[in-house]
């Protein structure tokens, strides 16, 4: 297996020889590390880390990458919301045959969200429509609702989200203020901690499976406390093995791919 980081810093940037990787692969290992990237075969297929910025969405990053690598087929291993930044992961050329092995790996995130307040959006994308005192809400009835959302737990996606029913984006019709009915789904919400607590904020730490909307999980812990919560920021750390860490952003991307002028 091998690892292709740039001269100017020994940190991870594409993940190559997958194809006979194990679960217990120290793929994450920084030894024998080239200086170049001249070896990189985006056709025959790369791994790529990107560190997704804010109000990009995840298909705003493909679209970059593929006009930097010059490969049309690149696909990523799972969305990330425009206002959430953090770990993407991009398949190129005969590696998007196994995106799907990605996108089914336990995810890792860090947010912060807020009491007392809701947005349609369940996040800052759209404006506040409610709002209810947290003045009263305690240590332990805090733990007592965290508790309720540990193990396998039935969740409905947001409504503004990208879920298909009957082949259409539901966040197509919440835009035009239209409700669809979404079925709900089993996640694992292996864990959910509360990092910090200065009420009405509470920054937390997440780890679940593939599938779990970080939204729903605000949104239905603040029904449970009976105030509403709205997610005010959320960043990706971990997708499997692969940490936000070793990713780079697209701006550094570009310095490392764009071919230098003379």
């Amino acid at each position: 297996m091998q690892f292709i980081a740039s001269s100017w810093e020994p940190s991870l940037l594409v993940v190559r020889g997958l194809s006979s990787m194990t679960d217990d692969s120290t793929f994450l290992s920084r030894s024998a590390i080239p200086n170049s990237l001249e070896t990189l075969d985006f056709v025959g297929g790369e791994l790529l880390l990107v560190d997704k910025p804010l109000k990009w969405t995840s298909f705003d990053v493909v679209k970059k990458m593929r006009g930097l690598t010059k490969v049309k087929k690149i696909g990523h291993a799972g969305t990330l919301d425009p206002l959430a930044t953090g770990l993407l992961i991009l398949c190129t050329g005969k590696m998007t045959k196994q995106i799907e092995r990605f996108q089914g790996m336990e995810k890792a995130y860090e947010g912060t969200l807020v009491l007392g307040k809701t947005t349609p959006s369940i996040d800052l994308e759209t404006d506040f429509d409610s709002e209810q005192p947290t003045e009263h809400i305690t240590v332990e009835q805090l733990e007592s609702a965290r508790q309720q959302f540990l193990g396998w737990i039935s969740q409905v996606p947001p409504q503004h989200s990208a879920v298909k029913v009957d082949g259409r984006r539901v966040y197509k019709s919440a835009r035009k203020g239209k409700k669809v009915e979404i079925r709900p789904r089993e996640v694992e919400i292996k864990a959910f901690n509360f990092t910090q607590i200065d009420l009405p904020t509470i920054r937390f730490e997440v780890v679940c499976s593939k599938g779990t909307y970080i939204r729903s999980l605000v949104r239905d812990l603040g029904e449970v406390l009976g105030v509403g919560a709205y997610l005010k920021q959320l960043r990706r750390t971990r997708i499997g093995q692969f940490e936000v860490n070793d990713a780079r952003t697209i701006s550094e991307w570009a310095s490392l791919l764009k071919p230098t002028e003379e």
